[in-house]
């Protein structure tokens, strides 16, 4: 009962599974095939209907793949799977670039066309958002190069950073230990196994630097040659097209950010004091955990209660939705050997399902780590009846319902906690704050120097470091202890290592901050806030950040917004003094 069901994608890598993988490769020279006739409205809807069947085909095939190997990583046949599944995919690149060229010629008619066919309006700002990228499409030999040679090259770069911090390990406490073996000690309520796991991280790092500073290398090498042919300007122009956000969001958002890094430092100078610090928090304290005196645990069962109770003070659909999940085995619970850490959900709104990824590990921080992920699967349940191609949102916008529903848990919690248990929540989430705002500054910064200084020269890894623990100086400040910081944090970071997914970093901040500001505008309007707040999650799938924003009256061009967001933040650290100074 703790593990998900994956039958209503694929029993196995059975007969059923290998013949769709296989008629995935000829669907897509039926694609290549349509995309050489595309001429007029009826082969654009013949184009727009085929996709929508392959979509659906190649989202149960990647997620089956994808949910076998986090459950086991050393899943043989399912890492096999993966790479011909990549490779397959990769034939879409050519016919997909002569779609935007094609889209982009017929701009004139488009007009004309949404109104005789309901089919052509309904995905019509998919096809504005192709016009739009359509300058920045390569020939279609081009495209199909660059597809293939990314699976050699940005690709295996990704691959070896995951695989060398993976499975790389050094001997601690007498036992050899792997980098997320170290990592999770961060949160040990035993100081000295924090500081002592700290130092061991940083040795581990040693074996493998050099090796991931060229995977790193490689990859943002390739990002800055590949923009240059498409014409960015440079890789952050790309990825603001992508979130759909324009670049006075982001500045704006930055901004805000900066202007309140004194007070997210005085939240780490009250914690650096409460565990006897004078110099600033070390590092390897960040995470230091609040211990109850009497810690409580909490079953999958306790979790699902809490949860379904507290969701339909929401709205009975949330409740019913998390509901479904537990009772459905939509999610695979507790940690195993093999399985991979941390937690996501995976929405399939083709079937009207999703799959939630997780550790469970019984704790109320565990709950609204559980809260955080049914809320994208409710997410995913609000775009469920749109065409399969209209439901993709931007990353900005992908963390908005799971912080809310983190919010609907942390504040139900707080009502009924003794202050003990409020100083817990509360510590909980001010680490959670402070990485989504502190920590994603840092990498934003260290990411902008790295794309600066790539274009030019290679950076070893003593010039990455130094590059890091400037980015952290410059947000953290006196906050952190400067003898006890992190030179090594971009190269445990998943995130830096996508050559599809640059500056994946400030969506965090984004999306947190979003969320924030909407949960107040909930508390301050009650029940009738519920059907906007549906409304805006619809939307996600086919507006830009600021259009989803515009519609709950928020402008996220303003730093006022986002100061309102940071002042709720604000309020929890003023608590945390007052609780923690009693």
């Amino acid at each position: 009962m703790y593990n998900w069901s994956l039958k209503e994608l694929y029993n196995d890598f059975d007969e059923v599974f290998v013949k769709d993988l296989e008629s995935l490769n000829t669907d897509l020279d039926t694609l290549a095939e349509l995309a050489n006739k595309l001429s007029d409205a009826k082969s654009l809807e013949n184009w727009i209907t085929f996709n929508q069947k392959l979509s659906g085909k190649a989202v149960n095939i990647g997620a089956f793949i994808t949910f076998r190997i986090s459950t086991n990583s050393n899943d043989e046949l399912a890492n096999k799977y993966m790479g011909q599944y990549y490779n397959t995919l990769s034939k879409a690149a050519r016919p997909e670039a002569q779609f935007t060229k094609w889209v982009k010629s017929i701009e004139d008619s488009l007009a004309t066309w949404l109104d005789a066919s309901p089919l052509i309006k309904e995905h019509q700002y998919m096809l504005e958002q192709t016009i739009l990228t359509a300058k920045h499409t390569l020939s279609e030999d081009a495209e199909e190069i660059l597809s293939k040679m990314s699976i050699n090259g940005s690709s295996l770069w990704s691959q070896l950073q995951s695989q060398l911090t993976s499975n790389t390990t050094i001997e601690y406490e007498g036992k050899p230990h792997t980098l997320t073996q170290l990592r999770n000690l961060a949160y040990d309520s035993d100081t000295k196994v924090r500081k002592a796991a700290y130092e061991k991280e940083l040795e581990l790092y040693k074996l493998m630097d050099d090796s991931v500073a060229f995977a790193l290398n490689g990859i943002k090498g390739e990002v800055i040659q590949t923009n240059k042919l498409r014409n960015y300007s440079n890789p952050l122009e790309e990825t603001l097209i992508d979130s759909r956000l324009s670049k006075e969001t982001l500045d704006a958002l930055i901004e805000a950010i900066e202007i309140n890094l004194p007070t997210f430092r005085k939240y780490l100078h009250a914690k650096a004091k409460n565990l006897g610090y004078t110099n600033g928090l070390p590092f390897y304290d960040l995470f230091a955990p609040y211990e109850l005196e009497e810690s409580k645990e909490y079953s999958v069962e306790d979790s699902h209660k809490m949860i379904v109770d507290n969701f339909k003070a929401f709205s009975d659909d949330l409740a019913n939705m998390a509901d479904r999940a537990y009772k459905e085995d939509w999610i695979d619970f507790l940690p195993k050997d093999g399985k991979r850490g941390g937690a996501y959900c995976y929405n399939l709104p083709h079937i009207k399902q999703s799959r939630i990824f997780t550790n469970y590990g019984k704790t109320l921080s565990d709950i609204i780590t559980m809260a955080h992920e049914l809320g994208h699967a409710y997410h995913g349940m609000m775009l469920e009846d749109n065409s399969l191609l209209n439901t993709d949102y931007s990353m900005p916008v992908a963390e908005t319902a799971s912080t809310f529903c983190e919010n609907i848990i942390f504040n139900a919690s707080m009502e009924s906690a003794t202050d003990e248990e409020k100083i817990m929540l509360i510590e909980s989430s001010l680490q959670d704050l402070t990485q989504i705002t502190v920590d994603i500054l840092s990498r934003y910064k260290f990411e902008t120097e790295v794309f600066e200084r790539r274009q030019n020269e290679f950076l070893n890894s003593d010039t990455l470091q130094d590059i890091m623990l400037t980015a952290q100086k410059e947000t953290y400040g006196d906050g952190l202890d400067s003898e006890y910081l992190h030179p090594y944090m971009w190269l445990n970071k998943g995130h830096y290592y996508s050559a599809g997914r640059n500056f994946y970093n400030f969506p965090y901040a984004f999306g947190g901050l979003f969320a924030l500001g909407l949960y107040d505008q909930f508390e301050k309007e009650g029940e009738s806030f519920v059907e906007k707040y549906r409304q805006l999650l619809k939307l996600t799938a086919t507006a830009s950040c600021e259009d989803v924003a515009l519609s709950a009256g928020i402008d996220t061009t303003t730093v006022a917004f986002w100061q309102q967001s940071i002042d709720q933040i604000a309020k929890r650290i003023d608590l945390y003094i007052e609780l923690t100074s009693k």
